[in-house]
């Protein structure tokens, strides 16, 4: 099973209603189904909205991470809400154990991550995107680096264009399935979405660790721009472990459990790890080599990603109408049970150690 069999997604022929933009939310719907995943074109994406982006966070992260290394005090650090704003440093985040899973796979089909899951050597920093319903109050405030005067623009242009993909995608997603239009998007309206650069130390760790250990997503849609270094590995379908090559131009999206849960198991909630391998070296002692030359590198992997959510009220049950797609032995196990997305959201928060307090008002 080759990368290249995952279908490259022309959203432009569905904005413009062009010729074969029927297939082209076919194809959405097949690839979640089958991968778990987009490779997506949205011409209203700018790659070097990207780049810039990257960059900021590159230095964000170079910045931060050194007066953590040296003991000093993080601002952008809130322990106090389960790190669900700001910052979160390496050693803190660990994925669900998925112990019995991994054994069943062999071969090049097992994940490279440890398991029992060890805590990820990764960061990440959590902002707000978009407006959330009145009545929900979490009293998470959006925390912005001082030192960083461009970071709130950045932050919201970059999180703009991602979530606005995320919707076009849901809206073919749906289409795909032979749903209305609005099935999915009106359930994202007032979701929890949040920008999620996720920053990984290249010159602190070795080849072999594992950044981001074997997990799935727990939220509806996860949307990335391309990365400057390779190391994600998906799982198809059919357990077949691959390296995820994004062509130029494009972007990634990954269905998340939520997404399965309210297809009844039709779209797949893709699992994956992201870990320095080898390929990911020989990009860094490219870019060591162009710095020794008077490059400017900073050797951090940044991944532009954003978490897109289904709101707090949404029932999660898996959709009648698409009976016909569920995956029947899911469903009868009783694998998506009935419940709402806040309550799938802090069931899989608090397995990881994560739950923060949210009042829903009524």
């Amino acid at each position: 099973m080759s990368a290249e069999e995952i279908p490259v997604i022309d959203a432009e022929a569905y904005i413009e209603k062009r010729e074969g933009w029927e297939e082209e939310c076919k194809k959405v719907a097949y690839s979640f189904h089958k991968f778990g995943i987009l490779k997506f074109k949205d011409p209203r994406v700018k790659m070097e909205d990207n780049s810039q982006y990257i960059d900021l966070v590159e230095r964000y992260f170079d910045w931060v991470s050194k007066k953590y290394y040296a003991g000093e005090e993080i601002r952008d650090s809130r322990p106090d809400l389960c790190y669900q704003t700001g910052v979160t440093p390496e050693g803190i985040e660990k994925a669900r154990d998925h112990q019995k899973l991994v054994e069943s796979l062999t071969g090049e089909d097992k994940p490279l991550s440890v398991m029992p899951p060890a805590k990820d050597a990764k960061w990440r920093f959590f902002w707000k995107i978009g407006e959330r319903p009145a009545e929900v109050k979490d009293d998470i405030p959006q925390i912005t680096p001082e030192e960083f005067a461009d970071w709130e623009p950045q932050m919201d242009k970059w999180g703009t264009q991602m979530i606005d993909a995320c919707f076009l995608a849901a809206e073919m997603a749906a289409v795909g399935m032979g749903l209305d239009k609005d099935t999915f998007t009106q359930r994202m309206k007032g979701g929890p979405h949040l920008l999620a650069p996720t920053a990984s130390d290249l010159i602190k760790y070795p080849v072999g660790t594992a950044f981001a250990s074997f997990h799935y997503d727990l939220n509806f849609i996860t949307i990335h721009g391309k990365s400057r270094y390779p190391g994600l590995f998906l799982w198809t379908r059919e357990w077949k472990k691959q390296p995820v090559k994004i062509p130029d131009g494009c972007l990634l999206l990954q269905a998340g459990i939520m997404f399965e849960q309210i297809t009844g198991g039709y779209v797949m909630a893709g699992y994956h790890e992201v870990v320095y391998t080898d390929s990911t070296k020989e990009v860094v002692d490219k870019k060591l080599e162009e710095n020794k030359n008077g490059g400017n590198n900073i050797l951090w992997r940044i991944s532009s990603t954003l978490f897109s959510h289904l709101r707090y009220d949404v029932d999660l049950s898996p959709i009648e109408d698409i009976k016909h797609l569920h995956n029947a032995e899911n469903v009868a196990s009783g694998k998506y049970p009935k419940m709402t997305a806040h309550d799938k959201l802090m069931e899989e928060l608090k397995a990881i150690n994560l739950a923060p307090k949210i009042e829903i008002q009524s």
